[in-house]
C-alpha cells in the first residue's frame, strides 16, 4: 500500500519538482524559478508516494485573480488522478484567499489537460498564438471562476 500526502510546497521540495519539470516539460522551470512558489501571494501544492514527489501545481495572485504556473506529473503516475487533487488544492487554496477567477495556459495539442481542466469548470477564453516553444505551439487560454452558491 502506498501513502499519499498532499502538502503545500516547502523549500525543502524545490529540488525535487525541478527533477519533475526536466521530466514533463520541454523548458522546465529551474529550481530558482521554482521558487517563486514560496513568495507571498503564490501558492504551491507537491503530492508525495511514500515521501517522493509524484505531482506538483503552483499558482501566483494579485488582489482575486490566480494564474497557474504549472501542473505536472511524473511520468510513471499518469493517469492515477493525481494532477486533479493538485488542481483542486489549489482551487480550494486560492477560493479561501479571497480568488475569484484563475486563468491557465495549456497547448492546443494537449488534450488530456483540457478535458482535466473543462472537467473541474475552465472554459476557453483566449488564444495567444506561438505562445509554447519546443515545439512551437499555440496555447489555449483558459479560466475558471468562483461558483459563490457553491463556496468554490
Amino acid at each position: 500500500m502506498t501513502e499519499l500526502t498532499i502538502l503545500p510546497v516547502g523549500a525543502e521540495h524545490l529540488s525535487a519538482l525541478a527533477e519533475l519539470e526536466r521530466l514533463c516539460f520541454s523548458e522546465p522551470w529551474s529550481e530558482q524559478g521554482l521558487a517563486l512558489l514560496l513568495a507571498e501571494g503564490s501558492l504551491g501544492v507537491v503530492l508525495l508516494r511514500n515521501g517522493q514527489a509524484v505531482a506538483y501545481g503552483g499558482m501566483t495572485t494579485v488582489l482575486d485573480e490566480g494564474a497557474v504556473t504549472n501542473i505536472a506529473t511524473h511520468p510513471e503516475h499518469r493517469r492515477e488522478g493525481l494532477g486533479r487533487q493538485v488542481l483542486r488544492w489549489l482551487l480550494a487554496e486560492a477560493a479561501g484567499r479571497g480568488v475569484a477567477q484563475v486563468f491557465l495556459e495549456v497547448r492546443e495539442s494537449n488534450t488530456a489537460a483540457k478535458n482535466l481542466y473543462a472537467s473541474e469548470g475552465f472554459v476557453p477564453c483566449g488564444l495567444r498564438k506561438g505562445f509554447y516553444r519546443h515545439p512551437t505551439e499555440n496555447a489555449i487560454q483558459m479560466v475558471w471562476k468562483k461558483n459563490e452558491d457553491e463556496g468554490l
